[in-house]
Parts: C-alpha cells; structure tokens; sequence
C-alpha cells in the first residue's frame, strides 16, 4: 500500500504548526545524514554492571522455566511463528525476507525504502518483528536458567549477523523508531541475561561493532521522535528504549544527555498517554498492554542503574495496572477493543504464558495486589525478573488507590457490566481513539462485547491486518465489523487512510450503573452520522441472566440501517426468523442462550465471506477464521427503537 497526494493532504490536515515544524526539520535531517554518517564515539574502559541480584534466576517457577526451555528448543531448531506465518529458517535467518510473499526489502538509504508498498517491500511486519530480537531474549533467558552454552552462542551468532547485515541508516529496520527501541531494550535484557557466559563482554561492551550500532540506534531516536498526531505507543517504545540502553550501556559522551531527555520524555509522554483513570488513551487495550510492558522494563531500568525516576511515572503505572485488573473477565482476559498487532515490549516467556496474568503478577510483585483483584494462577518468567529491579512501590502511599472493583471509566467512556455465571459485558461510549489522527480506533462506538466464562459470544472481531490489504484493514474497523447499528450505509466516523481518522464520530455516557447483583444500566449516543443520533441503552439483569440492548435513531424519518451481531468463532447459531439459539462447550461442558432480534429488521446470517469481508474473527495479528455474523436489515421509523435479548440458560 503507498500513500496518494491526497492521503498526504488529509495527513497534514491533522497536524499543528510545532508538529509541522518539527516534521520540517526531520526532513532536513535525513538530507543531510544521507551523506554526513560520523562514526561512534572511541569507547574504552566499558563495563556493564546492570546485573541481576544473585539468586533472581533461581527464583523463576520451576513449571515457567519448563516453558521457556521449551520455547528455547524450538528456536534453535529454527521453527518460529510469527503473526500466523510459521518459519523454519531462524537457524541463519535472512533479515531482510518476508516469508508471506517471498519478497526482500530493497538496499539503500533507509529512508528512501518504500516501507508501505508490498509490491516493493513485502509484509513489513514480518520483516521488522524477528528484527526486534525478542526471540534472542527467549534464547537469552533459556541460557540463565539453564546455563547451556548453545543458546549464548546461538544468540551470539544472530546478532552479529544483523549488525553487518544492517549497517546504520541502511535498510528496512532503519526506518521505524519503535522498532529501534524495542530493539535496544532486547540487547539490554540479552546482555544481562548472558552475563554468565564468558564470551559476553566480547559481544557486547569489548566489540565495536556492537558499540556503533548501540550508539546510532541512540543517535537515531534522540533527532527523530514521534511527533504530534503521532506520538501514541510508538513515542513510549522509543523512549523506553532510549533510556534503557542510556541506562544500562551508559558509555558514551551522550549517554547522560540522552537518559536525561528520555526520562523527561519518557515521564511526559505516559502520562499523555494514559487516562486519570488508568486505561490507555489510544482505546486499545493491546496497545496498554503494551505500553504498560515498557514502562515496568524502563522502571527497572532506572532502578538498577540507581537512576531516580519522577513520582508521576511510578504512579501511572500503578493506575495503568489496576485498570488492567479492573477491566479482565474472569479467565483474566482484557477487552478486544481497538487495534490489535500483538505487540510486546519484553518477552523472556515461552509459548502458554498468558500475557495479562503475567502483567498482573508483576504488578502485584511491584505495586501490591489489591483485595478486588483477581486471583492469578499462573507463572512465569518475567515477574521474578523485573521484581528483582524494581523498588517496592511504598505500601499505604499518598495515591488514593480504588476501594473496590471499578465498572466504570468516566474518561475512557468504558463500562463493564458483570452478571452470574460470568456474564461479562462491555459498554463503549467513550472517544474515538487518541490524538487527531487516532490511528489505532475502530469506528465501534457504541458496541458492545459480551462473554459467558471467557467464552466470545457477542465477539468483537479484532484487527487482522494494517499494510498491504486495505480492503481487510477497512472491514475489520468498519462499523459493521462491530456489534452496533450502522445508519445510511456509511461509518461513524470517517477514514482517511489505513491509521487516519479525518472525522471522529463523539460519544456520550448517559447513564452508568454497574451492578453485578441487580440491574446494571448503561446508556449512550454518538453523532458520527451527522443527520441523525444514534442512542443505545444497555441492562443486565441478574436475576433472569439477561442482556437487553435497545437503539434508536432520531430522527428516524426512514433511514436504512444495518444491526450487526458478530458470535465468537466457538458460538453455533441456528437462526429461525428473528431468534437465534447459539450453543458452545466450555470445559467439556455445553452451554446455550437464546438471542432475540428485532423482529423489524430482516436477518441473515453471514459466515467467512470475502466479497465484500462479512463473517469474520481475528485471533491474533495476521490470523483470521470463519465466525457468525448476524445482520439485520430494514428502516429506522420515528422513534421506535430496535430491541435485542440475550437470555443465557443454566
């Protein structure tokens, strides 16, 4: 996908006269460093001293350690899988090779590589993300807890062939600022974690190739930050980054400079980027995860470097964690609302983690698990790590920390309404994503995501995909890709491009009363399509286990609308009519509820069809599979409303 005239006219529309500025000067820059590449600084004398305390490798799980070893294994046998794309080739990788379309990224000028277009590059997101090394973590931390020899090695090996196979400022991985600092927060991890081997300070601080990359990687970040419209989770990877290697590799003349300007960006920008009430601005919740992940890896940073951090920067964290642990269903997993590309920022766990338990665990380990939380089974690798960095958050601190379970986000426009039997329910009535472009928002105000005991039901599809398959990228953040009512046939809000919103449809919370033993109410609207309101209210009654959505348009004045409801790739639907029975196992065991739609409309079922996309799920980034999408069709009239009941048996 390249970008036309017009996407670049609609981009700057978006921006301010600093960002423009600043976007100025980057452009200068570049010119300039085409030809004017100095050398990195003469290093002698460096030493790494960020270790981990004595004992923290043996404090790892002994089941989480299985797990890794495990995952360790299959790394060196070369199999990976990255983004629904299975690969065999990690023994000797080829760094500039995207295994989904057979194409190699082009040489030259970093910034002269056409990163959007498939046809020139391929994938881009399977070419950057084995670049940013967080295999080599997994193989990193296999050797601490095993102190196998093999893995060192064969993480010694791989990054010295993608240090002379991508020179600074040449190539595809020299183009993205959130590729170079999560990549410098793995070298980080993976010099700490190799520090047993004997062959480590050879690879790192004795090598000077090393030392060139480490200090352009810096360089690089410290001349081109996110800017403006875009300085979302990308502006956190960069600085986390930045600050981590200025940190932990502190060995040049700049390095003070650069941990200090990091810091202070680092600090500014969480702080932009989360709401008071602790969820992420950007309305997707892998993107707090994600956020969340670089922010803990940059804190026990500070700390084992004795760095000190601002009080604000601990405390979003902490805020940001209990939000985590407010909004997850009872199997621990967080909304699918918004973009999703399965990004993390550290990653020292093999296959069967679960990411949210882990994030929960560190949390309680630094911050102090509530009463309200929910309770964490699982282990992993990552928690006694960090912990072992990170200074205790101080227990009964000034920061007023939520008495109780919070249902509703006022800032964020979430509500989650909880019923028996697990009944989990979403309400989205808050912004359309984050900064003027909100890149990362769905057009789904108003929709709601519905589970029984972690079980999709009412599903929100996810992503599936950004570059190279617009007409993908525009269903699955459409409106009809979510469940809630599309009037004229058109989006609420209006897209510009691939990560460009020009018009953001604006929600407002009504009503919000959460109870998980009662009646819980939730009431919205939105103005996304202009020449009419679209009004919703939500109750969840305990006693009869039922879900009942009312919505209206006004003025109705016969307007055609669409009502989708998207199942979950587990729910069977047999629809008769305008009621559905939808039939699903859990444990072994069968579980069913009835859906009754609005017997106005005209309702088909709709599954795995591709033209145009309709009836779809997307597990994870780059995956999708058939699921049930139920579509209603007919006219909104006057003020008569839509009714739907989900009625959950036994």
């Amino acid at each position: 996908m390249t970008m036309s005239p017009s996407w670049y006219l609609r981009r700057l529309s978006r921006m301010g006269p600093r960002e423009l500025g600043g976007r100025v000067g980057d452009a200068v820059r570049r010119r300039r460093w085409r030809s004017a590449r100095p050398e990195c600084p003469l290093v002698t004398d460096a030493l790494f001293t960020s270790v981990l305390p004595t004992g923290t490798v043996a404090a790892v799980p002994p089941d989480a350690a299985k797990r890794l070893v495990a995952e360790a294994d299959r790394l060196m046998a070369g199999h990976a899988e990255f983004f629904g794309v299975v690969r065999d080739d990690l023994t000797e990788p080829d760094w500039w090779y995207d295994p989904k379309t057979g194409r190699r990224a082009p040489w030259g000028y970093a910034f002269d590589v056409p990163y959007r277009s498939e046809d020139a590059v391929g994938d881009i997101k399977q070419i950057w993300e084995p670049s940013r090394h967080q295999y080599l973590t997994v193989l990193a931390a296999a050797y601490a807890v095993t102190g196998d020899d093999r893995y060192a090695e064969r993480v010694a090996a791989h990054l010295r062939s993608w240090w002379t196979a991508n020179p600074p400022l040449r190539g595809v991985h020299w183009i993205s600022g959130i590729e170079l600092g999560i990549r410098l927060l793995s070298w980080v991890w993976i010099r700490r974690l190799l520090d047993g081997w004997p062959g480590v300070a050879g690879l790192f601080e004795g090598n000077p190739v090393a030392l060139n990359q480490i200090w352009h990687h810096q360089r690089w970040l410290a001349a081109f930050p996110s800017r403006g419209s875009s300085a979302n989770n990308h502006v956190i990877a960069e600085t986390a980054g930045q600050f981590a290697a200025a940190c932990a590799f502190g060995w040049f003349p700049a390095s003070a400079r650069w941990r200090a300007d990091a810091l202070r960006s680092l600090e500014r920008q969480l702080r932009a980027n989360t709401f008071p009430s602790g969820l992420n601005r950007e309305l997707a919740t892998e993107y707090h995860g994600l956020v969340l992940e670089l922010g803990l890896a940059a804190l026990a940073e500070a700390d084992a470097a004795g760095v000190p951090v601002p009080a604000s920067l601990r405390v979003v964290l902490l805020r940001m964690t209990d939000a985590l642990a407010a909004v997850v269903d009872n199997r621990l997993r967080p909304p699918r609302q918004g973009d999703a590309d399965d990004g993390h920022g550290l990653v020292v766990d093999g296959a069967g983690t679960d990411r949210w338990g882990s994030l929960l665990a560190t949390g309680d380990a630094v911050f102090g698990r509530l009463a309200w939380w929910p309770t964490v089974s699982g282990t992993d690798v990552r928690t006694p790590l960090l912990a072992a960095l990170i200074r205790p958050y101080a227990r009964g601190g000034s920061v007023r920390r939520p008495p109780s379970r919070p249902a509703h986000f006022a800032d964020a426009g979430m509500t989650i309404l909880r019923g028996p039997g697990e009944i989990w329910c979403r309400c989205d009535g808050g912004p359309h994503g984050f900064l003027s472009i909100a890149a990362h928002a769905h057009a789904d105000a108003l929709s709601v995501e519905v589970r029984h005991d972690g079980v999709d039901v009412l599903a929100d599809p996810g992503t599936y995909c950004y570059h190279g398959q617009p007409a993908w990228r525009q269903y699955f953040r459409s409106t009809l890709g979510h469940n809630t009512l599309q009037v004229d046939g058109g989006d609420q809000s209006v897209s510009g491009g691939p990560f460009l919103w020009t018009r953001h449809a604006r929600s407002r919370v009504l009503v919000a009363e959460p109870s998980e033993g009662g009646v819980a109410r939730w009431c919205a609207e939105h103005d996304g399509y202009q020449s009419a309101v679209h009004r919703r209210r939500v109750e969840l009654t305990a006693a009869t286990r039922e879900l009942r959505i009312v919505d209206e348009v006004s003025p109705g004045d016969h307007k055609p609308v669409r009502l989708a409801f998207h199942l979950g790739p587990a729910i069977t639907a047999d629809l008769v009519g305008s009621r559905a029975v939808l039939t699903w196992s859990r444990d072994g065991e069968n579980r069913s509820a009835v859906l009754d739609l609005p017997g106005e409309l005209s309702w088909r079922p709709h599954r795995g069809e591709s033209e145009p996309p309709l009836g779809w799920y997307s597990p994870g980034f780059g995956r999708k599979e058939p699921a049930t999408t139920l579509v209603g069709t007919g006219f909104a009239e006057g003020a008569h409303g839509f009714t739907t009941a989900l009625r959950f048996h036994g």
